[in-house]
Parts: C-alpha cells; structure tokens; sequence
C-alpha cells in the first residue's frame, strides 16, 4: 500500500513539473514570435554620392636619393699628418686645406733640387757662350742643356710631391665624420673623409618599360620621404639611361631637386608621383565605404523600396586610391548613393536612415 502512495506522489509530481516545463517553453516561443514580428530599428549612415572627377595621372614609383658629387677624400702621398683644418660635418669649398702632412724632408729635398738647377742652369749659360766661340763642341753642350733641364725636371717633381702633402677639397660640398687623427701615418689612399654635394640633389628611380612613352625630359616629379612625412618635394626629370635594364625590365630615371637647405641626403627613400601630360575622368568613393574581403570588394549603396530606403550589398572594382578616396572602376555609376561610414553593421536589404555626409576633397597634385 506504502508502495503505491509513492508511486502517486512522484507521478504527481512529474506532472507538474512538466506542465511548468512545457509553460515557459509556450512563454520563450511567444516571446520569440513577438520579437520577430516587432518592427526593427533603422540604421543611421553617412551617404554620399558616387563622385566623376578628373584626375591627374601619375606614374608611381619608389628610388633613392644621390648625391651630385660623391667621393671619399683619400692621399695620394704618404705621409704622417700634422694639423687637421677641418672638423666632421663642416661645408667646405673647392681648393680649401683639410690636412696637412708632414714636408720638413720633402722642403729640404726641394732646396737641393733648387740649387742644383741654379748650377746647370749656369754651365747651360757658360757652355752656350763657349760653343758660340768653338771653345767646346756641340756635344758638351748638348749634354749641359740636357742637364739644366733634367735639373728643372727633378725640381718640378718634387715640388709636385711637396703639394700633394696638402689634402684640398676636389669640389664644394659637405664633408662627413672625419676617419684620421694629428699624428697618424697615413700610407697612400687612405681614407680621410667623406665629401658630398647634395645641392643640387638626385633622385634615382624605374619605372616599366610600357610607360617609355608618357615618361619625358623635364617632366614635373613629386616625391615624399619618411623623414617629413608631410611634405612633398618637387623636381624635375633631366636624364634616362640609354636602355632597358634586361633582369627588370625598367627604365632608369634620374630627377633633379633643389635642396638648398640640405633637408634630402644621399641615400633616402622616396615614393614618387611623376606627372603624366595625360588626366582621367574617374568614378571615386570615399575609401571608407569599400568593403575589402578575400572573395572581392563591394559596397553598400542605398536605394529606395517603394519609399524604403534599403541599403543593398554591390560588388565593384577598385583602381589607385589617392588623398582619401578610391577609383571605382567597376560597378558604380555616377551620383550613385553610396554608404561611406556604418556598413559594418548593415545587412544585404536592411532598412536605412541616411544622414549628411562631408564634401569629397579635391585631388589635384600640390
């Protein structure tokens, strides 16, 4: 009898928690309904238009600065270096003193040479008033007028030697970090100094071979550095190597830029912006409204549905973006509405709310 009472109670009790069970889950199914039948909240989004614009052509391509003139100072004569008339990083001009090498021997050498010379030039002199009286024969005083000038010869050498212990500047420029010290010997060709000429200054670059038409001499360069991420350089081509380079099958080109106050140094980077004769009208988008994805890039433009505007997904083509906004090339038309900021939380159809969107910026090379 126990048994069954038992039996009674936990079945009642199985009842009534499945009658709740069965309670909450009509409740989640409602609730569901409910919020699937509300309606949902519009997006707010910046739109602009598709935009036709001119644009000028470029022909983009990286290089490195070059020095105009470039060369490590070095001696030509040996020698142990006793005064230093330069310090590292210091403009000099052409012909200026930046060391000194020791001379006490090579001055007194010079004096011999010197006194010697004097001496032949004298027998040169005497014999040539002799042989003008047949006092000698004509072979004496060939040999004492081969001796005069063997002795202006030596003397001429050596006072040679006695420059080339003055180390002068080949050409106006910026020397670099000085490599030698008072006291030091020098053996012939060492190194001394850097010396360069960055004023005017090159610049050194390729571009492809199909674009050998629309390159030419004189043809405006606009380039930008790392070092002033903000500024732009300007100059102009003035030089092409003869051929093709055949492993690149680029065109070397060299520009010329002014920098008078010495900003660009030989060895920057440089991406560069050359000016092409030719522009293009483009369609452009700001480059906030691409969608970039492994499978293509689309956008969001927004259309109206029977007076809902509804944003709706559109895949494109995209070309050279510059300053901000991209070139469609591919899929848009022009004064097309355009979702430019808020598409990351749109889905293809939904419902949108579009707001003011700022002006397009302009594009033309500074």
């Amino acid at each position: 009898m126990k048994i069954i009472i038992r039996l009674l109670l936990i079945a009642a009790i199985i009842a009534i928690l499945w009658s709740g069970i069965e309670a909450l889950i009509k409740k989640k199914e409602g609730d569901q309904a409910a919020f699937a039948a509300a309606p949902r909240p519009i997006s707010a989004v910046s739109v602009e238009p598709a935009t036709l614009e001119v644009w000028q052509r470029y022909l983009p391509a990286v290089g490195s600065f070059t020095a105009a003139q470039d060369v490590m100072v070095t001696n030509e004569a040996e020698g142990k270096i006793v005064a230093i008339h330069f310090t590292s990083g210091q403009k000099v001009q052409e012909g200026d003193v930046l060391i000194q090498l020791d001379t006490s021997v090579d001055t007194a050498e010079l004096q011999a040479l010197a006194a010697n010379e004097h001496l032949n030039d004298l027998q040169y002199e005497r014999a040539k008033r002799l042989v003008a009286e047949n006092t000698i024969s004509k072979s004496e005083f060939d040999i004492a007028a081969a001796r005069r000038d063997e002795a202006a010869a030596m003397t001429r050498a050596k006072d040679a030697t006695l420059r080339k212990k003055a180390i002068r500047a080949p050409f106006t420029g910026i020397l670099g970090i000085r490599k030698i010290d008072v006291g030091e010997y020098l053996e012939s060709g060492s190194e001394i100094v850097s010396l360069q000429t960055i004023d005017p200054i090159y610049l050194d670059f390729g571009t492809p071979e199909r674009f050998i038409g629309e390159v030419s001499l004189g043809l405006a360069v606009t380039a930008t550095v790392q070092g002033y991420p903000n500024e732009k350089f300007h100059g102009t081509i003035t030089a092409f190597e003869p051929g093709i380079d055949r492993a690149t099958r680029n065109l070397r080109i060299r520009a010329k830029f002014s920098n008078q106050n010495n900003r660009l140094r030989s060895g920057m980077f440089a991406e560069i912006l050359s000016t092409l004769p030719r522009t293009d009208s483009v369609i452009t988008v700001p480059e906030t409204a691409i969608d970039y994805t492994p499978y293509g890039n689309s956008v969001f433009i927004v259309e109206d549905d029977d007076g809902v505007l509804r944003a709706v997904r559109r895949q494109i083509e995209t070309g050279q973006a510059r300053e901000g906004r991209i070139v469609v090339t591919r899929g848009l038309a022009e004064n097309e509405s355009v979702v430019s900021v808020g598409f990351n939380k749109l889905r293809n159809g939904m419902p949108v709310q579009p707001q003011s969107a700022s002006e397009p910026s302009a594009h033309s090379p500074e």
